[in-house]
């Protein structure tokens, strides 16, 4: 190396992080100055395996909630960036032309029997895609420009220094050092973290009494070898983590579905499964994707969070009038779905008006009734949300009073119900759950119901144009956005394929899994050794257990990580927590590395952006919404221009040192 070498470091290799590795060599060109050389270090645990969340090597059972078509790593016509178009294969793609892409021996069998099956609206396991990304930074090593030297370290990173003129220097966990660097840019994903209060507080009892709790965190990362069978154990979250360890310890264990002639699924004990006891809060698993209809890219074009709405709502907040979700921006996406509700309704049913009439007539009545109604209560985001013009709208379409669209009901689906009884419950959850996986068929875009839903996946561009870097006051964003709005989003639109919730009815109907009614309660029965769980609505059921596995991921909150890397940035005031000032005073601790917008540098405990550091990714969650989606082709997709956008400025700070 010489003088003329200008040297940046990613850490983390993830999507994002490869996804910044790539855009390096596309504008390597553009950002260093001819004659200089360009070396970029990578660092990460698991340099080609797919990362840690997507490793190659964990259980194929374990599934993505995205299907093929919908997934790529590359940068197409679509985006917005000032970086060249690099094209390559969607995820798709590449299954397709796996056997002309790939050598023999370069991927294993199973995933050559897996490419094979998979359409583009299949669900890939997360291990192929892993195997995706490992093609895709074989063929970034590969097509580097000559003077673009990659160095890869099989290593994690644990401190970050400044010497002297602003050279930075990387510590890794075998003790060497990266030095020299010019740049560093952030890219990790989910970071280890200290369990909190409570969870600490089950895990010594747990370890007391010789049970076996498992806190927050990835089910490929757990190992369960020694559940007996027949075994209770109590799984706490209904969410995508329960459908994986449900996966895990039934088809895992040996068990296999099949179907009956009437084409209802079955489950075949392999005698080895423990018995699941599972609930959550709400009391109902995630409702199934419905199966896609779109192709790679079609979405729904927002009808009224437009533009022109999004700007002036940034226009606002730029004044210091923070936007407050409830007031401003939910009663927008509640017209969106409703919209596609009725809309799709309308079309499917060929009613007695068109569709493209109903709805433009549905557009104009919905503004008006915008301009002149009455503000929907802080108390009940669901009040308030009908009108005698859209009723006589919706009756003249032919939509009866019991077909209308009710949040309530998406909602807590069970609310009204009858239900006294654990019997009773889990009667009418059975019959929830096969409704469920018959409107999933029905598909995204020819059926009602899950058209609508689809719509909040839609709109995720368009909440974050409103929702990043403090435009919501803290006090909306921490009530009205995470804790109302992202859990009702999550239960409703990214939940698991149909295929799961199918192998779920069939694991009740063979007794290996039961689901606790709503408002799951997990005690400690001290005398007896056990973990009990009951549910609030149905006080006559309780089940202990020698095992409580908590079936969710533990929140992003950078206050009780363990990573090395940012606790010692923090600890130097060499970066900060991300916090949204409250209306009338204080400000909201969101437990986000703040960043500034777009390239997003580091910014110090003095609030000053650093010029040579860059965080981009998982840890900047509340500064940017929903860090962890997957990059989509065809749709303008944020992740691959934020990527662009980081590589550009990174390189050309490390070329103006």
């Amino acid at each position: 190396m010489t003088d003329a070498t200008v040297r940046v470091c990613v850490v983390g290799l993830g999507p994002r992080g490869l996804s910044v590795l790539e855009r390096m060599c596309a504008n390597a060109a553009a950002c260093v100055a001819p004659g200089h050389d360009l070396v970029i270090h990578v660092v990460d645990p698991r340099v080609g395996h797919g990362g840690e969340v997507w490793r190659d090597s964990q259980d194929p059972e374990l599934l993505m909630n995205t299907v093929t078509s919908q997934i790529s790593m590359f940068v197409d016509d679509s985006v917005t960036c000032a970086g060249p178009v690099v094209s390559g294969p969607s995820l798709h793609e590449w299954a397709r032309f796996l056997t002309v892409m790939e050598p023999p021996g370069r991927v294993p069998d199973l995933v050559r029997e897996e490419a094979a099956r998979l359409g583009p609206d299949s669900y890939p396991s997360r291990s192929f895609y892993g195997h995706y990304l490992n093609w895709t930074l074989r063929r970034v090593l590969r097509t580097a420009p000559v003077n673009v030297k990659i160095e890869l370290h099989t290593d994690s990173a644990t401190d970050l220094r400044e010497a002297p003129g602003g050279s930075q220097s990387l510590r890794l966990t075998n003790g060497g050092m990266i030095e020299h660097l010019d740049a560093v840019v952030l890219a990790q994903g989910h970071l280890p973290a200290r369990p909190g209060r409570a969870e600490a507080a089950l895990g010594r009892f747990a370890d007391a009494h010789g049970l076996r709790y498992v806190p927050p965190g990835n089910p490929a990362d757990v190992v369960l070898d020694d559940i007996g069978p027949g075994e209770v154990v109590i799984l706490r979250g209904l969410g995508l983590n329960f459908f994986d360890h449900m996966a895990l310890l039934t088809v895992g264990r040996g068990g296999r579905f099949s179907r009956r002639g009437d084409g209802s699924l079955t489950y075949q004990c392999s005698g080895r499964e423990p018995r699941l006891v599972a609930g959550s809060r709400r009391g109902i698993p995630y409702q199934a994707r419905g199966e896609n209809q779109k192709g790679p890219s079609g979405r729904h074009h927002p009808i009224f969070l437009t533009e022109d709405v999004i700007a002036q709502l940034r226009s606002h907040a730029a004044r210091g009038e923070p936007v407050n979700f409830r007031r401003d921006v939910w009663p927008l996406i509640d017209l969106e779905v409703r919209a596609v509700y009725y809309g799709t309704m309308v079309r499917e049913r060929n009613c007695v008006c068109d569709a493209t009439s109903f709805l433009q007539y549905f557009t104009a009545t919905m503004w008006e009734e915008r301009q002149t109604g009455e503000e929907i209560p802080a108390t009940d985001p669901f009040a308030g949300v009908t009108s005698a013009a859209e009723d006589r709208l919706l009756s003249s379409a032919g939509i009866a009073d019991d077909e209308r669209w009710d949040w309530r009901r998406i909602n807590r689906p069970y609310g009204g119900v009858d239900l006294p009884t654990t019997a009773r419950f889990r009667g009418w959850l059975r019959s929830y759950l096969d409704n469920d996986v018959l409107e999933a068929r029905l598909g995204n875009v020819h059926g009602a119901l899950k058209a609508a839903l689809d719509v909040l996946r839609d709109l995720r561009n368009e909440i974050r144009l409103v929702v990043d870097h403090g435009r919501l006051s803290g006090d909306s964003y921490r009530d009205d956005l995470q804790r109302w709005y992202m859990p009702l989003n999550a239960f409703v639109s990214i939940g698991p394929p149909a295929q799961r919730v199918e192998e779920l009815v069939a694991l009740i109907d063979a007794g290996v899994v039961a689901i606790m009614g709503p408002g799951l309660v997990v005690d400690q029965d001290v005398a007896a050794h056990r973990f009990v769980a009951s549910s609030r609505m149905l006080p006559d059921l309780r089940e202990s257990a020698t095992t409580l596995i908590e079936a969710r991921l533990p929140e992003t909150d950078l206050r009780h990580t363990i990573d090395p890397l940012v606790r010692n940035l923090l600890a130097r005031g060499e970066s900060r927590l991300h916090r949204i000032p409250i209306l009338g005073g204080g400000s909201y601790p969101t437990g986000g590395l703040a960043v500034t917008q777009r390239p997003y540098h580091l910014i110090d405990a003095d609030g000053s952006p650093h010029p040579r550091r860059f965080a981009f990714g998982v840890p900047t969650e509340t500064v940017h919404w929903i860090t962890a989606a997957g990059i989509r082709p065809g749709v303008d997709s944020v992740i691959l221009s934020d990527a662009d956008a980081v590589a550009r400025a990174s390189l050309t700070a490390a070329a103006a040192r």
